[in-house]
């Protein structure tokens, strides 16, 4: 390895590379947001660190923290932005039009907000579920035995998951319409489909992420490129060349955003009020939501230990564990 052994008091668990020879320490991060701000949705929170997650509803946003509670701002007219107690042992957050989702370390799903269409009212039994997602007006949650359970407003079939309901890996909610991500890489989307976006476009293969907007919807290959269907009033089905390197995507109201290998944001479609002007430096990104105006992106310190280890050549390197043990291309060492 490139880095040196006297990388020291570092207190942290990182995780090594052994195949390119470099090692890196990830620490949770600080939230930038850009676009609409009429309801404040643009202003982060005072205590903008030590956030690890991120949703955008309507006019709000949501933010999951290290130590696993929530924090909300913007539009709250409809209680969206307050997070029922206790708030605690959250891993997941999820965001509908003007209703909020959070999935409990335990298998269970928190909403609160806007609940006109029963969209807050989780189907029992309120266990074994591993993602969650917000559409419109209804809500979506994976279950650990990969099948889909959605409630809330149906007019569209947008709660009516397809048969045989198995096999799903990720969920994701647009306007009034769903989507689910097969293990086999397909997607299945249902619901409306006035626009085409339920109309996934062939080969119907190779996705290993998706999202929804209003009235389209995009997926990511493994290949890095991203295909969007459905509406494009606003071109926000048309990605921005290269359509290369990208790993995340998300969907806003009528424009869209993908995450690139380098950690840089790409967004297209509607800027009327600046949601696709993504703010210099466009570096260090590893996460990206969608609102309905607004857009925002989680920005993640990533520590380079070869970088400072000339800096701390004086200490003393205490190895405490490695694993897998034995182990062939990647292993997580801990140490101090």
């Amino acid at each position: 390895m490139r880095c040196s052994e006297s990388v020291l008091d570092l207190m942290c668990i990182f995780v090594l590379f052994l195949s390119t020879g470099v090692a890196y320490a990830r620490t949770a991060g600080y939230i930038v947001t850009w676009g609409d701000n009429s309801s404040g949705q643009c202003t982060v929170l005072s205590h903008n660190t030590e956030f690890v997650a991120i949703a955008a509803g309507s006019a709000f946003c949501l933010s999951l923290q290290e130590d696993g509670s929530i924090a909300a701002w913007g539009n709250d007219y409809c209680g969206q932005c307050d997070v029922p107690a206790p708030n605690t042992g959250f891993v997941a957050v999820a965001a509908g039009f003007a209703h909020s989702l959070g999935l409990k370390e335990d298998g269970s799903i928190v909403t609160w907000g806007y609940n006109f269409f029963s969209q807050c009212d989780v189907p029992a039994p309120n266990t074994n579920f591993v993602d969650v997602a917000g559409g419109y007006y209804h809500s979506l949650g994976l279950k650990e035995d990969g099948s889909i359970v959605v409630w809330g407003y149906n007019y569209e079939g947008q709660c009516d998951v397809p048969l045989p309901n198995t096999h799903f890996v990720n969920v994701a909610g647009g306007g009034e319409h769903s989507l689910g991500l097969q293990e086999d890489g397909s997607i299945v989307a249902w619901g409306y489909k006035s626009k085409g976006q339920c109309d996934v476009p062939v080969p119907n293969t190779d996705f290993v992420n998706m999202a929804g907007g209003l009235y389209h919807s995009l997926g990511l290959k493994e290949d890095g490129s991203i295909v969007a269907w459905g509406d494009n009033s606003e071109g926000q089905c048309d990605v921005p060349a290269p359509n290369t390197g990208f790993v995340h995507v998300a969907g806003g109201y009528y424009h869209s955003l993908g995450l690139k290998e380098d950690g840089s944001i790409v967004a297209w479609g509607d800027n009327s009020e600046g949601q696709c002007d993504v703010p210099a430096p466009n570096t260090g990104f590893v996460n990206v939501a969608g609102g309905y105006y607004h857009s925002l992106g989680l920005h993640n310190y990533l520590l380079s230990i070869c970088d400072i280890a000339e800096d701390l050549a004086q200490e003393f390197l205490s190895i405490s564990s490695t694993y897998p043990n034995p182990f062939s291309s990647t292993a997580g060492v801990m140490f101090q």
